[in-house]
This record gives structure tokens, C-alpha cells and sequence, in this order.
């Protein structure tokens, strides 16, 4: 993995691609209520029953309330945040206080290089930026992402400069950052569509897209919500939770808008966020 300055970084060309959801990983492949004859004479799948699964499995998106949880998501945009924002990121734990996690490809692009003068924006809505603008310092990569674009390590970190005195972990709070914590986890995913200007979220149960990725199942999420933080074991006392994975990973976190993709959070991930760290 790769420690990198923005101030020193080539500029990566437009904005990274993104995002995610749809049915269920339960249903057969391609499981359009348009085939359900198809696939109930190869599978057993009735019509019925695939409606019963998509609304037992698929999550449900709504606009994110202001709440302190939310409040540690933010937009990620380019110089200021007047123009797009093309990524999504969030505050976590670290002893420095000014961390944040998002995916690498919204950072980092394999062959135009480190995306330079990027800001977070917690909080955005409608223009409004509740929490500041904290322009991003430094990102740490992995260097199988930096070399050939490594699906399973499209996890990026990055240090936040400081303001008015204070790092944004103190005026936050922050998530924990969970690693090896399994497959079948509820997790709360929050992020910022590009085609909105306000964040939404989701809420359903996780499972293994495989070994080393991520699935979730949640409609709406386009492009933009690119690290979405996956957030479990929320915690009342401090509102705050751990985080399990970003919208990342494989097709850079999905190629339709309702089903979404984490790298898996493993030892590598530690790895990266010890080396961002120290």
C-alpha cells in the first residue's frame, strides 16, 4: 500500500464511477418477473414466490434523516463544494481524529493517477454545508489497486487538514472500523447520488457475494454513492457504529443501481488502515 500527498498528485480525469443494488442473491440468475415462467419450469421459481422473495430480501431506500450517525457521511467533490459530487465518504476512529474512509477508485485511478484537490462535505444537503468543507490532505491505497485496479482492495483512506483548530473526528464523532466480521452482517449503507443533493440510505442484511467481496441489496443507488460506508453495531450511547465496508469492490460497487458491492473488510484492509494511521 501507498501513502500519497494531494498536493504533489496528478489530477485523475472526471468523476469515478459508481454505485449499486437490486434483488436478492437467493433468486435464480437474472430473475425478471418478465421470465418467471422460464424459471419456474427450470427452478420451481412461481411468479408469486419471486414476488414474495424481492419483497422479503430487497432493502428499503429513503431520503437519510440529520441524525448524528448520518451526520458522519459526507459528499466528496472536487476543489469546493459549488460543483458535483461524484463520491461518497465517512469519519472513522483514529488517533489522529482525522481519518476518513471511502473507495479507492473515487481517490485513486489505476492509470490516470490520484484524483488531487478533493474536499469532504459531512453533512451536505441542498447546498448547505452543516459541518464544513475538509479538504483531503493524503490517501493511502494498496498497491495491487494502484498497479492493476484490485477489485478486493477498493478500500481507500484518507487524512482530512484540520479547521479552525479542530480535526473532524472531535466536531463528529466517528465509526469504528470493523475487520473480519463475516459475511451475513445488517448493515445501515448511507450515501450521496450524484443526480441528488441530498444523502439516502438503506437498511438490509449482507451476504457473500464471494471470499473476498461483499454483496447488499438496496434499490437507488447510483452513481455517486461509491464509498458508502456499511455500517453495523450501532451503539445508542455514542450513535455511532462499526463500519464493514464501503460501495466499492467488484464493478467498482456494482453495474446496476439496486444491488451494491464491498471489498471485503479482511487483514489486507487492517493492514491499509495501520498504515494510514502510523
Amino acid at each position: 500500500m501507498v501513502i500519497l500527498g494531494l498536493a504533489a498528485a496528478g489530477c485523475g480525469s472526471g468523476a469515478a464511477p459508481e454505485s449499486t443494488p437490486s434483488s436478492s442473491s437467493a433468486l435464480p440468475t437474472g430473475t425478471g418477473l418478465s421470465s418467471a415462467s422460464a424459471a419456474a419450469a427450470a427452478n420451481g421459481w412461481s411468479k408469486d414466490r419471486i414476488k414474495a422473495a424481492i419483497a422479503k430480501h430487497a432493502g428499503t431506500t429513503r431520503t437519510a434523516k440529520p441524525t448524528p450517525l448520518n451526520a458522519l457521511v459526507g459528499a466528496v467533490f472536487t476543489h469546493n463544494s459549488d460543483g458535483d459530487h461524484f463520491c461518497t465518504a465517512s469519519v472513522v476512529d483514529s488517533a489522529g481524529q482525522n481519518l476518513i474512509v471511502t473507495a479507492a477508485h473515487c481517490v485513486f485511478d489505476p492509470i490516470a493517477g490520484q484524483r488531487s484537490d478533493l474536499v469532504f462535505v459531512p453533512g451536505y444537503r441542498e447546498g448547505d454545508t452543516p459541518s464544513g468543507v475538509w479538504p483531503l490532505a493524503s490517501v493511502t491505497v494498496d498497491q495491487s489497486w494502484m498497479d492493476d485496479g484490485n477489485q478486493d482492495m477498493d478500500v481507500a483512506f484518507a487524512i482530512v487538514k484540520p479547521q479552525n483548530g479542530q480535526q473532524v473526528q472531535q466536531v463528529l464523532g466517528a465509526n469504528r472500523l470493523g475487520v473480519n466480521k463475516g459475511y451475513q452482517l445488517p448493515v445501515k449503507v448511507t450515501g450521496y447520488p450524484s443526480s441528488g443533493e441530498v444523502p439516502i440510505t438503506c437498511g438490509n442484511k449482507t451476504t457473500e457475494q464471494s471470499p473476498t467481496q461483499l454483496r447488499i441489496d438496496c434499490p437507488d443507488y447510483t452513481g455517486g454513492t461509491s464509498g458508502s460506508p456499511w455500517v453495523t453495531d450501532f451503539d445508542p450511547t455514542t450513535k455511532t457504529g462499526t463500519v464493514v465496508g464501503v460501495i466499492g469492490g467488484y464493478q467498482e460497487g456494482g453495474d446496476t443501481p439496486d444491488i451494491s458491492y464491498s471489498s471485503y473488510f479482511g487483514d489486507q484492509v487492517q493492514t491499509l488502515y495501520n498504515r494510514a494511521t502510523g
